[in-house]
């Protein structure tokens, strides 16, 4: 049986091609603002480009209309493929369901379908927002940079760059359009709060990311504002680590967020909660995390907040998360066991990490198609269209296409092979952390990028 969201995303698919077959309603409705930085895309997929600091200052919304965004919607109106998007082209050229016929198929996008077409170069109010507003956090994920993280800043700043091939986190590429701005007196944070009158009554989606946005004051600002201007058809998402620095905060994070959905101030509130892999291996990953007060905080959400709120899994797929797909497949089914009696409420998502490369699922070799088949089967014989607690179709058909795109390699595989042997060494001898004690399952392909000079 197809699921209702498959079923929205094959109607959206048949209904873009008869305006364009390249059309995505992302590319007007959704926008994710870095604003740290200042640097904007639709989804999460095409690359960041620069928001104009001149044009935010005549009208807030150019934060999101940028010129770039206006010429890809240009693009897709004429049957053109924009090139940042390469990412759905190359999943549709393979016959496959792209995240633009999901995202375009969901009500917060399609609703708007018959606007964009009638006037498509209109600067738009989106529906779908995601944004951070501080890279501030306590953790350094192997794979993320000082853009995302005053912890990778700090280490940065201290030892320098990675000595891969090019350098890793090199502290000159932070400077330019990748410069972090300061927190006091961002001109992008600011041209936001001018913004958000106008946005807020629009919003389907709302999701702040980071950094950690337990550290962020701005977190804070948005729910007194939610909870001061409640907003029933609202979908407040926040993404953390769930392992703040204080006990404080977490306290305080939790008390603001129980009080919006105890009181139905929203129409739902999605916590997204990174976790890349289980348990040591997740520390190793997400370097500064404590796993058990994680999953305490995961059964703390689940215990108090109202049941028909949610919580999602973001398992960023990297090459360390392979091996223990399955465990973390089998936890989140318990999860469902235990608290989906009346609602779906644990859910997952497998974005697939893009760079830095050597970190990519592609670099592996065959040996580890086995992690991917054992968790895939494992959801299969756990499948079901209606029961709260089994997988979904649509699910095991997006890790299915998370497995295809490891088994298609990667170019250059011999360099990035001895990247991440030279990252990881580093990584180890800075964060006292070792690799081969945390992964013996790698141990064979840790002495292959050894030996791939």
């Amino acid at each position: 049986m197809t699921s209702d969201y498959q079923s929205a995303a094959n109607k959206a698919r048949l209904k873009l091609d008869q305006a364009s077959p390249t059309l995505c309603l992302a590319k007007w409705m959704q926008t994710s603002l870095h604003l740290t930085t200042g640097l904007t895309n639709s989804c999460y997929h095409p690359p960041l480009h620069k928001i104009d600091k001149e044009q935010i200052k005549v009208s807030p919304a150019k934060l999101h209309n940028t010129d770039e965004k206006k010429q890809q919607r240009k693009l897709m109106t004429d049957g053109k493929r924009p090139d940042g998007c390469s990412y759905c082209w190359k999943i549709e050229d393979n016959n496959k369901m792209s995240d633009r016929h999901y995202r375009s198929g969901e009500p917060w996008a399609m609703d708007h379908y018959t606007n964009i077409l009638e006037n498509p170069q209109a600067d738009i109010i989106p529906t779908y927002v995601e944004v951070d507003f501080s890279n501030a956090c306590n953790f350094k994920c192997s794979y993320c940079s000082p853009q995302f993280s005053t912890a990778w800043a700090q280490e940065i700043e201290e030892h320098g760059s990675f000595p891969t091939h090019p350098v890793h986190n090199d502290p000159t590429h932070f400077t330019g359009k990748n410069k972090v701005l300061p927190q006091k007196d961002n001109p992008f944070v600011e041209a936001f709060w001018k913004w958000w009158p106008d946005l807020y009554p629009k919003l389907k989606h709302f999701r702040m990311t980071g950094g950690e946005p337990m550290m962020d004051k701005n977190t804070f600002k948005v729910f007194e504002y939610v909870i001061d201007n409640p907003k029933k058809d609202l979908h407040l998402n926040v993404t953390s680590n769930f392992c703040p620095p204080a006990p404080a905060l977490g306290d305080k994070y939790f008390n603001m967020v129980k009080t919006m959905c105890d009181g139905a101030m929203i129409e739902h509130f999605m916590q997204f909660v990174s976790l890349d892999a289980w348990g040591k291996k997740a520390e190793y990953i997400r370097n500064g995390m404590d796993f058990d007060t994680v999953w305490y905080n995961v059964n703390r959400y689940l215990t108090d907040i109202a049941g028909y709120n949610s919580i999602t899994f973001i398992i960023t797929m990297n090459n360390l998360s392979v091996s223990s797909l399955k465990t973390l497949m089998v936890h989140i089914l318990e999860l469902r066991k235990r608290y989906s009696s009346t609602y779906q409420r644990v859910w997952f998502d497998t974005p697939i990490l893009r760079q830095p490369i050597w970190q990519h699922i592609g670099l592996l070799d065959e040996s580890f198609n086995y992690y991917f088949e054992e968790a895939i089967e494992y959801m299969k014989e756990h499948q079901h269209s209606s029961n709260m607690a089994a997988f979904r179709d649509y699910e095991i058909a997006k890790l299915e296409r998370t497995y295809e795109v490891m088994q298609q390699g990667i170019e250059g595989r011999d360099q990035q092979l001895f990247n991440f042997w030279k990252f990881f060494r580093t990584h180890d001898a800075r964060r006292l952390t070792n690799m081969i004690e945390t992964f013996p399952e790698y141990s064979n392909f840790f002495q292959e990028c050894r030996n791939a000079k």
